[in-house]
């Protein structure tokens, strides 16, 4: 591997050497791509390089060797390989610096965007609102690249990649405790699950959550929320999840801390809830009153 990175150290070079004699006096003249040819010498160097780079493990060197490269097809007109290879230098800063990766990625974007490749352009949103998601922990810029990914999605007519983007922000929307958005997500993602034979079921899931957002701001609304999604789709009706709801809804209207407990319980030992929901869970749980607690 050490003799990777060395060899590519040495393309690097010898790509820099070529560019810098592509700038002579004719350069000058007519432009810097009047030496073409050792440009295009130079472009196929850094290419090696790249590569070499990423055989090392050496990320943040292969991602400057891409940069570098892209930066020259951009200035030889050739936006989709400039596009394509600060993609690649952004898959290559995502092992070591995520802000760089966004800063590549978002260069990549305005070329896609550009060239009206609003689908290309929508999956490096999403791959940016994962980094925020993961890497760099802001998640209100993940929302604003899950959001612009989804209506790029939604314009091509990906409802699918654009529902699975929404779901993230409606994720986060309730977690940040903006409850009216994520349930107005929900709600529309179940929607759109019910127009397909295939997505039908899933519609359930977003229905719970939903009604989750409700019961930490109010009963009743969950309660009309309850009766809506069961006309939308009947068999919510008889769902583990909606019977769930409904006992939930009783021990709040009682005050009976510990029969909502149990009932969770009883719920999680048959169907494991992740961390979003027992967050929830347990914000509708501290919703009753203090002196019914103890």
């Amino acid at each position: 591997m050490a003799d990777a990175e060395q060899k590519a150290m040495q393309l690097m070079a010898e790509a820099e050497k070529k560019l810098s004699s592509s700038k002579g006096f004719l350069g000058s003249l007519f432009g810097f791509f009047s030496g073409s040819s050792k440009v295009d010498e130079a472009m196929e160097l850094y290419q090696q390089a790249a590569n070499k780079f990423k055989m090392a493990k050496k990320w943040s060197a292969a991602a400057h060797a891409f940069t570098e490269l892209a930066s020259l097809y951009g200035k030889a007109g050739s936006r989709l390989d400039a596009a394509t290879n600060y993609v690649e230098a952004g898959n290559c800063y995502k092992k070591t610096d995520p802000n760089e990766a966004v800063n590549c990625l978002l260069k990549a974007i305005e070329i896609y965007t550009d060239m009206g490749k609003f689908v290309m352009a929508a999956k490096h949103h999403q791959s940016i609102g994962e980094i925020y998601e993961t890497e760099v922990a802001d998640i209100e810029k993940a929302i604003q690249h899950f959001e612009q990914a989804s209506d790029y999605f939604r314009g091509e007519e990906n409802n699918s990649s654009s529902n699975k983007c929404l779901l993230k922000v409606a994720m986060y929307a309730a977690q940040m405790e903006n409850y009216e958005k994520a349930i107005q997500i929900y709600e529309q993602v179940a929607t759109s699950s019910l127009e397909s034979s295939l997505l039908k079921y899933s519609a359930k899931e977003y229905m719970f959550r939903a009604t989750l957002c409700h019961l930490v701001v109010d009963v009743t609304n969950a309660k009309i929320a309850v009766e809506k999604y069961e006309e939308m789709y009947p068999a919510f009706q008889d769902s583990r999840e909606c019977k769930l709801l409904k006992a939930l809804m009783t021990h709040l209207e009682e005050q009976n801390v510990d029969a909502f407990t149990d009932t969770v319980k009883d719920y999680d030992s048959i169907s494991r809830l992740d961390q979003w929901y027992t967050t929830m869970l347990l914000r509708i749980k501290k919703t009753i009153n203090a002196e019914d607690i103890c």
